[in-house]
């Protein structure tokens, strides 16, 4: 059983605006949608019906020019003489999603143009990550003269300038934060450049690149007699996919111009006659029907490329070789396609595997080695973890501890033992109010390199610094940060049970994209009862049946175990939820996806006051017969009955608060928690059944075959009681 002291998560329900009930009544009144959903738009800012209508159209911004982001007419200018001078280009991609789309972007891209061009993406263990001086040898050996980074390079400056010795001008495209100086490049594109007044800075390295295209095509355009808005159309039309999962993987912010291209990318997606992503699709989402037609394919979501064709794809370059994902989306071969699809999933099912033995080394040792009362960055290294892991792994111990985490590894570092000079390659995420690339340049001088964003990074450390370097973050960030206890979940607004219905899940699918910048709509549920909790997915996610007023729903609750569940069936709970659709055997039903959970607060009050008084009356207090604490036999008969029935469903073991709910279901009267537990000890004490708790909270039960006849009154406990209980009727 999970532990029931665990801290509990601050849920912030977002404040209404003084004018939200006349503004609703408009929205609802001048679009004919339902009240929530108009509430649900004020409460994003979406307040009159103009701008709910541009939201709803992506109207509510354009593609801003490309030729806006500082060296984008440098780059133009270098591509467009490689390709007149037919040169021997080269894109150097990451091993992310991010990575390998902007790779496979540029190349078909280049490729329709007649270019030489080829790709290198370095190997994650023998490289690691960016530019190297062995890959520009390689380079420089094959012809090439012209490089052009995608989602990488930022922090190349000794590798530019050794490129560049070699006679390889170098075009940079890349998204992640910039350190002064910046690398000597034919051209440096990055929105993030301090002198780069491009008026949106949250591009992915795939937004970045297909900018880089839309510049390019659009100056084509005009050398055409066309519009340069004619280039940039061609550009959206055969790209906005690739560019829609790279940036929903990339976590990047779907506000804005990544908005209006994720939504029209996702378009594209459901329709998509790519080779490569059809086959990814139908083996992400293989199984089998009962009428015998072919698998039905899941409605393709941000959601979904999120979390199904996402961590695929970064699989490949996570375990084993990320040109395989790359020459996934570039197959145009759909028998080649499908045995790449089935070769990335296997992969994936490896990752998933090393990725859970891995976080449960992790939490053991957090556990066992830290003091997290003084900690601020949880820094762990190991010999034996895979590289391609840690980043995964660290995510859920930041999300899982609250606090920012680093993950270094040794593997493939060492030879014939540890070596103070082993360099480790580490993954790091953040929270909140942490600049985690700030926080590794105050320790720059114990880093071989790092870079990243402000909650992810990557850095590379050698191992006898490893220890300083644990010691100088966590001071810098113990003097610079303010870290919350825990941090807030935002919720949209209270949502009545009676009103989750399909036309409500239908209706909240307009307000798709989702991701972050406009997250999928969290709601809280009040008081419902859990009636069933089921597992799924071979333990590892829980399906709950919960219910209110006799309507009941599905919630579904991802990465949590029946072990690790602390509640129970029959006990009542709020939960903080979406509301979603399923789709099953061609049957559409609404369903809840549970971010998290907890007792109703007059339930949990219940419970904690009657523990604390089946303490006080343990300690020898007296109670008075309105307490309701004096089992009768008409009461000790219901519970019995009510126990037995359970052990014959195999029902064996129960927390406190799930028995307590249990035997409140139509009981003779009132079933109080210190009359329970009392009623519990007289049953052990006559043997009509066996109680035991092994755990603080927790009892298992053995029905015993005689126990129709024993006789309560011999019961000593209850003659003990009774002689405590003032005003006895």
């Amino acid at each position: 059983m999970a532990d029931h002291k665990k801290k509990q998560k601050i849920w912030e329900l977002t404040a209404p605006a003084p004018t939200e009930q006349n503004d609703v009544l408009t929205l609802v009144q001048a679009l004919g949608i339902s009240p929530i959903l108009a509430r649900l738009l004020c409460r994003r800012g979406y307040s009159t019906p103009d701008l709910a209508t541009r939201f709803f159209a992506c109207s509510d911004t354009v593609l801003h020019n490309p030729f806006l982001m500082k060296d984008m007419d440098k780059a133009v200018t270098r591509l467009q003489k490689a390709l007149e001078r037919d040169e021997k280009i080269v894109i150097y991609g990451d091993y992310d999603v991010d990575g390998v789309t902007s790779v496979s972007l540029l190349y078909l891209y280049l490729t329709d143009l007649g270019a030489t061009v080829g790709y290198y993406i370095p190997s994650r263990m023998g490289e690691g990550y960016g530019l190297s001086a062995t890959a520009i040898d390689k380079l420089a050996e094959e012809g090439v003269t012209c490089i052009i980074t995608v989602d990488t390079g930022i922090t190349a400056n000794e590798e530019a300038r050794y490129a560049a010795a070699l006679g390889i001008d170098m075009i940079i495209t890349d998204h992640h934060e910039c350190r002064l100086p910046l690398p000597e490049a034919a051209a440096v594109v990055n929105p993030h450049r301090p002198d780069c007044p491009y008026p949106f800075k949250e591009l992915a390295g795939v937004g970045v690149a297909f900018k880089f295209v839309t510049a390019f095509e659009s100056r084509l355009a005009l050398s055409r007699g066309e519009r340069e808005v004619d280039g940039v159309r061609r550009v959206c039309e055969r790209y906005a996919d690739l560019m829609a999962i790279g940036t929903i993987a990339d976590v990047m912010p779907i506000v804005d111009e990544n908005r209006v291209m994720v939504k029209y990318g996702i378009e594209q997606l459901r329709r998509t006659d790519r080779a490569g992503l059809k086959a990814l699709i139908d083996e992400a989402t293989a199984g089998t029907r009962t009428d015998g037609a072919a698998p039905r394919r899941k409605k393709i979501s941000a959601s979904f490329i999120g979390f199904t064709l996402a961590p695929r794809l970064n699989a490949a370059g996570r375990m084993r070789d990320a040109t395989l994902a790359v020459e996934l989306l570039l197959s145009d071969n759909a028998k080649k396609a499908t045995a790449f699809a089935a070769e990335i999933c296997e992969i994936n099912h490896q990752r998933q595997v090393e990725e859970n033995r891995m976080a449960e080394e992790v939490f053991r040792r957090i556990d066992e080695e830290f003091d997290l009362e003084t900690t601020k960055v949880l820094v762990l290294e190991a010999d034996h973890w895979r590289q391609g892991v840690i980043g995964i792994v660290a995510s859920r111990v930041t999300e899982r501890y609250g606090l920012p985490s680093i993950l270094i590894t040794f593997d493939g570092a060492t030879e014939g033992g540890a070596g103070a000079q082993d360099v480790g390659k580490g993954s790091g995420r953040s929270v909140k109010g942490v600049n985690l690339v700030e926080a590794l340049a105050d320790s720059e001088e114990l880093l071989v390199k790092f870079g990243g964003h402000e909650l992810a990074a990557g850095l590379s450390v050698r191992r006898d610094r490893v220890a300083d370097f644990r010691a100088r973050i966590n001071e810098y960030v113990a003097k610079t940060a303010t870290l919350e206890s825990s941090t807030p979940i935002h919720v949209d607004m209270e949502l009545p049970f009676e009103e989750i219905t399909m036309p409500l899940a239908e209706a909240l699918t307009t307000m798709e994209p989702f991701g972050t910048g406009n997250p999928t709509p969290r709601f809280l549920v009040r008081d419902v009862v859990l009636e069933r909790i089921s597992e799924l997915g071979g333990g590892k996610h829980l399906k709950l049946t919960v219910s209110r007023g006799g309507r009941a729903l599905y919630a579904l609750l991802f990465s949590t175990t029946r072990f690790d569940f602390p509640y129970g069936e029959g006990e009542h709970v709020d939960l903080l939820c979406s509301v979603d659709i399923n789709e099953f055997r061609d049957v559409r039903s609404v369903q809840l996806t549970v971010q998290d959970i907890r007792y109703t607060p007059d339930y949990q009050s219940e419970l904690e006051s009657g523990r604390a008084r089946y303490a006080e009356i343990s300690g020898g207090d007296a109670f008075d017969a309105a307490e309701n604490i004096l089992p009768d036999r008409e009461l000790l008969a219901h519970v019995y009955v009510t126990l037995r029935r359970e052990y014959g469903r195999g029902r064996t073991a129960y927390t406190d608060g799930e028995l307590f709910s249990l035997v409140n279901v139509a009981p003779p009267r009132k079933i109080t928690y210190p009359c329970l537990r009392y009623t519990l000890e007289i049953f052990n004490e006559l043997q009509i059944c066996g109680v035991e708790e092994p755990v603080e909270g927790v009892f298992k039960f053995e029905i015993y075959s005689r126990a129709e006849k024993a006789n309560i009154e011999k019961s000593a406990i209850l003659k003990r009681l009774r002689t405590r209980c003032r005003r006895q009727s």
